[in-house]
């Protein structure tokens, strides 16, 4: 082999094996505080003291703005291939009626539950127009002009 085809091949090699690196496709989102600042957190504190020790929750529950989530992933991607969740964290704190912490509580993955979603549609009652309903449900319902005075149109 010449010495062209040589370095040609171990180029490529190189760019292969660095190209297919799961480090280059790994992403962290989320906004998870360190352990350190969740330690400070003491049941009977308010949210604004919450809020000055761990920053703004990812999420406040919109039926019970009581119940605030910080959340973290970290997902790993190699090349097209679909991205596969490698970590989850969230952090739960629940605050009383006087806003003053509950509870709190820390989740991970395992945690969590696989939910498949059904393909199946469910109809809606009453959508299905009949005969009648579809080709003459209209009539007498347009009127290009609008009514006047109290009276009827058309």
């Amino acid at each position: 082999m010449s010495t062209n085809k040589i370095l040609f091949l171990s180029l490529m090699a190189l760019f292969l094996t660095t190209s297919c690196s799961k480090e280059w496709f790994r992403s962290h989102t989320g906004n998870m505080p360190t352990q350190q600042r969740v330690e400070n957190i003491k049941v009977g504190m308010s949210k604004t003291e919450v809020e000055n020790i761990i920053g703004v929750p990812s999420n406040i529950i919109s039926l019970d703005k009581n119940t605030w989530l910080y959340m973290s992933s970290e997902m790993e991607q190699i090349a097209f291939f679909e991205p596969k969740e490698i970590n989850r964290g969230i952090l739960v704190i629940r605050f009383d009626k006087y806003e003053q912490v509950d509870n709190i509580a820390k989740l991970t993955q395992k945690d969590g539950k696989d939910i498949s979603i059904d393909k199946d549609r469910t109809q809606n009652v009453g959508t299905d127009q009949g005969f009648f309903e579809k080709y003459f449900g209209g009539v007498g319902q347009y009127s290009p002009i609008a009514p006047s005075g109290g009276r009827g149109g058309m």
